[in-house]
């Protein structure tokens, strides 16, 4: 009894340390070791290759001169003004790419010449990127928070399901849809139109148009969830006063959505800026990004270049996380609706059917099937036919590899299995941690903002960059005193960096409900005599509930369609999960790869319905 008490008065600040261990060895070991190989130089520490780099116009542009004389600033100015004011224009251009003569888009001033550079083309793709992502989701949350419908909870649901997608058998699902022999080409050429080449005419394009499949989503579940919290009071008090149901919208709704609406778009700022699989497998070097560049040069076996591109992207990334925290701290505490809207049929009547509004709803329907559902079902009919017509030969290969082949090949029902209790697992381990960080945040005061910051250090850095430094550091084995060497791999490695890139969405989800608790109710358990562990499991944790099942839908979600750190943790041995066995199986035939993709496309639907399904028991 004296072991279970001090147990309980120590447990937040032993899973604190706990969680402090994990990100120490797991998430910041890893980056500190990128991180030294671009400021140390044969064992000296140097700025050389901070340097070579930001007085390169090929990274920033013009603004390479300001960096190679900054005391010359104000010489630099009016070109400096030009260059912000005109970074709007995309052309292809011819740029002096080392080993590459390729025409590559990128954004340019009107006065030819004078480039942006390779970060201020991934800005600006970002940024295109960013208000695509905001102009599909905000249609569908429209449509999820304010109309009922058949299967509105299922497809509430799904929409996070493509942001957890790896983006390789995104891009196969996108080249199957887009590409002149895929899905769209076909259906056009029934009413005699096409092919047309898509991917070819516009690459940049779809990348955007990928960008999208992968951030509406999230853009639309985050904003349906302010939207339904919306004070359908204040509506009607605006109505009451003379206000048109436009006007009312516009001074009472839309203020309360704007925060989740610039959550939602910053976030995907943040996640396109470091983007790497869509552009690497639609875009290639044409549209490299300093993520697709980063990889290049690891390649190239350029690792101080590359690790000083990672370094200067991670700080960017940084500060727009830190921005983000400080935002969504500022909107925190604001009041939620206590009377939500009500929903309304979607279509009650034929008349109805027939209105403006609902035939737009059907408008935007058939853009989000075309984007949405068009790319995953040409995934799925892909794996069923061939050039000839139907066909079961890719699920008939996946079995018989199963059934006979050898333990050092990849196995399907292995790499369904190895992702499922990975998953799991990593909802054990990230599920705490999103929690422990959420209250060490909320209660820290004025530093508040800098240990979130850091706490969320996976948000900024991206997949490529985390599995430099893991590839390096912890697989390799780092040297310790006495000849010994520390060394992670296999399922603890693996399970480790899933819940350290998935615990952020659990803080993400429990933070701003902790912080709009009243600390009267903790204060009272506290004065009945309950440790401060107890207060959390028995009265703050209960109320933020939907917080937390919501942030382990996201993790478990996550851990099934991780693949940048997994291939490289898994490069031995039979800890494969299933999107690493769909990058295996492409290397040698795309048939079964596409089975293998469409097998985890089903895999992840159900199991993150069935999550959520059952979090939303908790949520009422």
């Amino acid at each position: 009894m004296a072991a279970y008490r001090w147990f309980e008065r120590h447990a937040l600040s032993l899973t604190g340390l706990v969680t402090a261990a994990v990100l120490a060895v797991m998430l910041y070991v890893p980056v500190g070791v990128v991180f030294v190989n671009a400021v140390v130089d044969d064992g000296a520490v140097t700025l050389t290759f901070f340097r070579a780099v930001l007085t390169d116009p090929f990274y920033v542009g013009v603004l390479a001169e300001v960096f190679a004389d900054p005391l010359a600033v104000g010489t630099h100015l009016e070109s400096l003004v030009g260059w912000l004011a005109a970074v709007s224009i995309s052309v292809s251009l011819e740029y002096p790419i080392p080993g590459i003569a390729v025409p590559i888009p990128w954004p340019v001033l009107e006065t030819p010449g004078v480039r942006t550079g390779l970060f201020g083309f991934t800005a600006y793709q970002a940024v295109l990127s960013t208000i695509a992502s905001v102009a599909l989701g905000l249609p569908a949350a429209y449509v999820l928070a304010n109309y009922e419908f058949r299967g509105r909870r299922t497809l509430r649901s799904l929409t996070i399901l493509p942001f957890v997608l790896p983006g390789i058998m995104v891009a196969v699902g996108f080249y199957a849809m887009f590409g002149q022999a895929g899905t769209l080409n076909q259906l056009l050429g029934i009413v005699g139109l096409g092919p047309y080449p898509f991917i070819e005419w516009n690459p940049l394009a779809i990348v955007i148009v990928a960008h999208a499949f992968y951030n509406a989503p999230l853009v639309a579940r985050v904003t349906v969830a302010a939207w339904e919290s919306v004070d359908v009071r204040t509506v009607e008090t605006a109505r009451s006063l003379g206000a048109s149901p436009r006007r009312a919208f516009r001074d009472v709704v839309v203020p309360q959505l704007l925060p989740a609406l610039l959550t939602g778009a910053l976030l995907t700022f943040i996640f396109t800026f470091m983007t790497f699989p869509i552009v690497l497998a639609l875009g290639g070097l044409q549209l490299a990004t300093v993520e697709v560049w980063i990889y290049d040069r690891v390649r190239q076996l350029a690792y101080a270049e590359a690790a000083t591109l990672a370094v200067l992207e991670t700080i960017l990334s940084l500060a727009l996380t830190y921005a983000y925290l400080r935002y969504e701290s500022a909107q925190s505490g604001l009041a939620r609706g206590a009377t939500a809207p009500s929903r309304t049929p979607l279509f009650p009547d034929l008349r109805t059917a027939l209105s403006p509004r609902r035939l737009a709803i059907v408008g935007y329907g058939l853009v989000a099937v075309v984007v949405f559902v068009g790319p995953m079902a040409s995934l799925v009919v892909g794996s069923v036919t061939d050039g000839s017509g139907l066909t079961g030969r890719h699920y008939a290969f996946l079995l018989e590899r199963q059934l006979e082949g050898a333990s050092y090949q990849t196995l399907p029902w292995i790499a369904i299995r190895n992702s499922l209790l990975f998953g799991v697992a990593t909802l054990a381990v990230a599920v705490p941690m999103g929690v422990v960080v959420s209250v060490v945040t909320t209660r820290a005061g004025r530093s508040g903002a800098v240990i979130d910051t850091l706490a969320m250090l996976p948000l900024a850095v991206s997949g490529v960059v985390f599995g430099i430094g893991l590839l390096q550091g912890l697989v390799f084995g780092i040297p310790l005193p006495g000849g010994w060497r520390f060394q992670v791999t296999g399922a603890i490695a693996i399970v480790a960096a899933h819940a350290v890139a998935a615990y952020p969405f659990v803080t993400r989800n429990v933070s701003p409900l902790l912080t709009t608790l009243d600390p009267a109710l903790v204060e009272s358990a506290r004065a009945l005599g309950a440790s401060r562990y107890r207060a959390l499991r028995d009265v703050e944790l209960p109320l933020v509930a939907s917080g937390i099942v919501a942030g382990a839908a996201f993790a478990f979600a996550i851990s099934i369609g991780e693949f940048s750190s997994t291939v490289i943790l898994a490069s031995g041995g039979d800890t494969y999960t299933m999107p690493v066995a769909v990058e295996r199986y492409l290397g040698r035939r795309s048939g079964p790869a596409i089975a293998m993709g469409t097998v985890l496309l089903f895999v992840t639907a159900a199991s993150f319905v069935v999550v959520d399904r059952v979090g939303g028991r908790f949520e009422r």
